[in-house]
């Protein structure tokens, strides 16, 4: 049998805490070469496209695979989990909220090792469905008391900043200018599809740290050359996937202002072999993309929480 989780499955089982913990563990063995990570690909039809990313975690004895589409109706998301030893289809989940704190909990990880532990002030560019992750997964990591928020629908910031006081219990407080964000926040998120950058680096402020996680396609570009310049550490997931999909640093390193093997994996400082931030006035950067281990670790415990709770239902799909 497979297990089949649905959207409302996983809201019930999957918390931002369990899922922090779960990404930590799988890059700490990342930074010791125990993944097997395999970049993203994509097929374009015109009308639509499908995007897909697998890797395998033998620490969790599981492979898998996140596969999506986007078209005008939107994105749609699944999660397939595998048995390692002989390959069986264990379960095929709904991939949608887990997508959203999937990416919060890398980045509750990236602030955990990369920004100042008495960070304590928040600046987000975005308001959409992904910001409400990011903002989850700081406050779990960071004594987070202020938290400003921009974005360039003023309604909609408004609207944002009041479902978040009421989620967090604390004021959120949208503002009209982007250079407004940067101004004393110890820590800074963009979590846009912006194709140009969202604020004047020359504003960023010594001992920021920097999640940027909206883009992953060579023309978005959340943030400036400036900002890149000023970072004094610059970490990602994945050097091979951010080759063809980190439209910030490819610009920077086609100048020959930055290279590739300046770049440290977010395993190598989970593992303790690089560090994430070396002065309290340094400017660190965070740059994600979003990669296959991140889902698969996350799937499995799922897997192993429905397992225990009895969640979710059977497919009857036979062995072949």
């Amino acid at each position: 049998m497979v297990l089949y989780l649905s959207e409302d499955d996983i809201e019930q089982l999957l918390t931002m805490a369990d899922a922090i913990e779960v990404v930590q563990d799988s890059f700490k063995q990342q930074g010791n070469r125990n993944i097997i990570n395999n970049p993203r690909q994509r097929v374009c039809t015109g009308k639509s496209m499908l995007h897909y990313m697998a890797g395998a975690l033998p620490h969790l004895g599981v492979m898998g695979y996140k596969a999506y589409t986007s078209s005008k109706k939107g994105l749609m998301f699944r999660v397939f989990l595998h048995d390692m030893d002989n390959g069986e289809l264990l379960s095929v989940m709904d991939g949608n909220y887990m997508g959203m704190i999937r990416t919060g909990a890398v980045t509750g990880v990236a602030t955990r090792f990369m920004s100042r532990e008495d960070s304590s002030s928040l600046g987000v560019f975005g308001t959409g469905f992904q910001s409400v992750g990011q903002i989850m997964a700081v406050c779990k990591v960071r004594d987070i008391t202020r938290i400003r928020i921009y974005g360039r629908d003023e309604e909609r910031r408004i609207k944002f900043c009041g479902h978040m006081s009421e989620m967090l219990n604390m004021e959120v407080t949208p503002v009209s200018k982007p250079n407004d964000v940067l101004s004393d926040s110890d820590i800074v998120i963009t979590s846009t599809s912006s194709s140009e950058p969202v604020f004047d680096g020359n504003f960023v402020e010594r001992g920021t740290h920097i999640n940027a996680i909206g883009g992953n396609f060579v023309f978005k570009r959340e943030i400036d050359e400036t900002t890149i310049s000023k970072s004094d550490v610059i970490s990602v997931e994945s050097v091979e996937q951010c080759r063809f999909e980190a439209g910030e640093l490819i610009p920077s390193i086609e100048k020959g202002r930055l290279h590739w093997d300046d770049l440290i994996e977010l395993g190598y400082i989970v593992a303790g072999k690089e560090k994430g931030r070396n002065k309290t006035d340094e400017v660190t950067l965070f740059k994600s993309v979003g990669i296959a281990m991140e889902d698969i670790c996350i799937a499995k415990h799922l897997y192993d929480m429905a397992g225990k709770t009895n969640t979710g239902r059977n497919l009857d799909i036979p062995s072949i």
